[in-house]
């Protein structure tokens, strides 16, 4: 029998997080990288990594968003997540994420690419699933921006109900 969400929740010490679901940072490298050797995507100094533990249960979905770094998910417990990616070219990628080995769709790790759209949720019948992040060159909310839906279905007509179901009204941009 699974553990709940509540008690990953608990036992890691996650907070809620703006985009949906929870999460902590556990990691963030003390070695910086500087602004003049990074890409103009960047808007500062940037740690080499971080890392994350992001938990999504049944209900909850991460909003669509993008950063100017690579991100690798890593599956850790719990079902399957589907990761929603729109890649800068209009390709639309499903990276489920997952330990079922029978599964030929499951796969532990997944790279989103830096200047992709985002955004996740539990596959269908799944109570949660427990996942890690690590961002490199490092994450900082400076390169980070939430989706506005109605921009976005613009951009993407053809995703328009995925977009729909992964943004909230009057998201805010950064």
């Amino acid at each position: 029998m699974l553990p709940s969400a509540n008690y990953w929740i608990e036992r890691l010490q996650l907070s809620r997080h703006i985009e949906g679901g929870s999460f902590t940072e556990i990691y963030r490298s003390e070695v910086i990288i500087p602004k003049p050797t990074l890409p103009a995507t960047f808007n500062g100094d940037r740690n080499v990594a971080t890392s994350i533990y992001f938990l999504l249960e049944q209900g909850q979905f991460s909003a669509l968003h993008r950063i100017s770094s690579d991100e690798q998910w890593h599956f850790y417990y719990g079902g399957t997540l589907i990761v929603y990616e729109i890649r800068v070219d209009g390709r639309l990628v499903e990276h489920c994420l997952g330990n079922d080995p029978l599964n030929a769709h499951n796969t532990f790790q997944c790279v989103i690419r830096a200047g992709s759209w985002f955004g996740s949720r539990p596959a269908n019948g799944v109570a949660y699933s427990l996942v890690g992040c690590t961002v490199s060159p490092g994450f900082d909310f400076e390169d980070f921006q939430l989706a506005d839906r109605a921009a976005l279905i613009k951009q993407f007509p053809q995703y328009s109900e995925l977009i729909t179901s992964l943004t909230h009204e009057g998201n805010f941009r950064r």
